[in-house]
């Protein structure tokens, strides 16, 4: 278990052009990408071939406009890496958010500098930082690494 964490000042935007969901074909795992400088998403599988790209312009009252959210959300998919909590949800986009989320998670000190009120930490549910919810956090953690 890791005794100390600096936080990066991540955001959730920092995870959100690649996100790991559920196939809308077969339900296994499948991966949605989104490139913002070209306006194009694109969901993939590799179990079953499933291929699915859409642009991510969009026009109101003629005004042309480019949605950058995450991945997944073009493609209303289900997010792979995710597990019930108490009455709660816990989820990562993908396994670079899984680890940024366990080393937080897992560290006894927890260090905060220059935060902008913006970052990824700074807007989890009060769930994710109690100490109480480490060990059961860890496993589902763990469970999701697997899956």
């Amino acid at each position: 278990m890791n005794s100390r964490f600096q936080d990066q000042n991540k955001t959730l935007s920092d995870f959100q052009t690649e996100t790991l969901v559920y196939c809308p074909s077969c339900e296994k795992k499948a991966v949605a990408k989104v490139d913002y400088p070209t306006k194009n998403a694109r969901l993939f599988c590799t179990n079953c071939g499933y291929n699915k790209e859409l642009s991510t312009r969009i026009s109101i009252s003629g005004n042309t406009a480019s949605l950058q959210i995450a991945a997944h959300r073009y493609f209303n998919a289900r997010l792979w890496l995710q597990h019930s909590f108490k009455e709660d949800l816990f989820w990562a986009y993908n396994y670079a958010h899984l680890d940024y989320l366990e080393q937080y998670i897992s560290a006894k000190l927890r260090e905060h500098h220059d935060r902008t009120h913006f970052t990824l930490l700074e807007k989890l549910p009060k769930f994710y930082h109690e100490a109480k919810n480490r060990e059961p956090l860890l496993k589902i953690i763990q469970k999701l690494k697997i899956k």
